[in-house]
């Protein structure tokens, strides 16, 4: 993008938008939680775990409640292999695909990442991926569901 910095020169300038942040209000108090921090932790931690799975056979779930049209439960992925929209090292917004056997796949989009979760049981482990988008009154981002959601990744011991 060019920018002008004054009125005889041109540069090129990388701009970034300002991210948006989100008011929690509880009675009097207030507080904005800092969502790009908790997304690049998140993301961080969710790369380390899809270099951890690559190879192995997954199952993915997922549950919009009363919002969503669809409910997905325990769609397997073999032979799990991750695409990434950047380089390794970076955790820049975009887009994760999950491939398994036979052409299916699932997309991650990463803009709305907020944690990740680990749940051990006796025979599996369960990661849950979460993904929040505002309150209902002002959602982040007027296009997605506001709320909370979250995807289940399932992993059986051998």
């Amino acid at each position: 993008m060019t920018t002008q910095l004054d009125l005889f020169q041109e540069v090129e300038v990388e701009v970034e938008k300002p991210e948006p942040r989100t008011t929690v209000r509880l009675g009097r108090r207030a507080a904005q939680p800092n969502l790009a921090r908790n997304r690049r932790e998140a993301l961080r931690a969710f790369v380390a775990l899809l270099d951890k799975l690559e190879g192995k056979d997954i199952w993915i779930s997922y549950c919009g409640g009363s919002r969503s049209h669809f409910w997905l439960a325990k769609l397997k992925l073999e032979r799990l292999q991750v695409e990434r929209s950047w380089r390794k090292g970076e955790t820049h917004r975009g887009v994760i695909v999950l491939w398994g056997r036979r052409g299916s796949c699932v997309r991650i989009f990463t803009d709305q990442v907020f944690s990740l979760r680990e749940q051990e049981y006796q025979g599996y482990t369960n990661w849950l991926l979460d993904f929040w988008n505002g309150f209902g009154q002002s959602p982040i981002d007027p296009y997605r569901h506001p709320g909370y959601e979250s995807l289940q990744i399932t992993k059986f011991k051998d």
